[in-house]
């Protein structure tokens, strides 16, 4: 069990190093990914951004995912979401949440696109895998940009997904597995959900640490 996201990050950084000669691009899902791709970063010295994903929730009880969509439209749906929803239900649900996708566009990166990820090695970084559905959409939008390699990296995840993920992902790395992973939470004592302004603290500090570093 992890003390925070910070602690997770650090480890999480130290076992991705053989990465580090390669110069990758480390995308994290908001909220709680910014944290670990922060220290995930800071330790691979390397290129660092977010990725908007957001779970597809079934209405009569949103907490429940069964999909998720990427801000490019990559979707990912649970193999048995359609034995539950209609196809005008699952639109629906689309809608709304591509509608909170374009605002974190706009508030985390300023309305941009993604990095050029071609022939990139492109780490995908969460802070933990539950369900797994916004780390599948993600990886699928990714794909599309044609790099060299995609690693899926969390500090935890349950076992049930870790499989399916190695199948899509070129590597998978995750520090610490769970049998029954109910909630991300679990792998940490202190688990406080993550503001639009801690996001984009996490994303300040970071572009102002690469402007200090650049050559004059």
């Amino acid at each position: 069990m992890f003390e925070n996201r910070k602690e997770a990050g650090i480890e999480l950084g130290k076992a991705l190093k053989k990465y580090k000669p390669a110069r990758p691009v480390v995308l994290a899902i908001p909220r709680g990914g910014v944290e670990v791709g922060y220290y995930v970063a800071r330790a691979l010295e390397c290129d660092f951004d977010v990725i908007i994903t957001r779970k597809l929730g079934y209405p009569q009880q949103p907490e429940a995912a069964f999909g998720a969509l990427a801000e490019d439209g990559s979707l990912y749906l649970d193999p048995w979401s359609n034995q539950y929803l209609t196809r005008d239900i699952i639109a629906k649900v689309q809608a709304k949440e591509n509608k909170e996708i374009q605002r974190r566009v706009f508030e985390y990166r300023n309305g941009k696109e993604l990095p050029n990820l071609r022939n990139r090695v492109v780490i995908l970084v969460d802070d933990g895998i539950a369900t797994g559905a916004t780390i599948f959409a993600a990886l699928r939008m990714c794909r599309k940009h044609q790099p060299r390699k995609i690693v899926i990296a969390a500090p935890v995840s349950g076992l049930t997904r870790l499989t399916a993920l190695e199948t899509e992902a070129d590597d998978v790395v995750i520090l610490d597995k769970y049998q029954h992973l109910a909630a991300v939470s679990q792998g940490y004592r202190n688990f406080t959900n993550l503001s639009d302004e801690d996001v984009q603290r996490y994303l300040s500090n970071w572009r102002n640490q690469t402007i200090k570093s650049s050559p004059a």
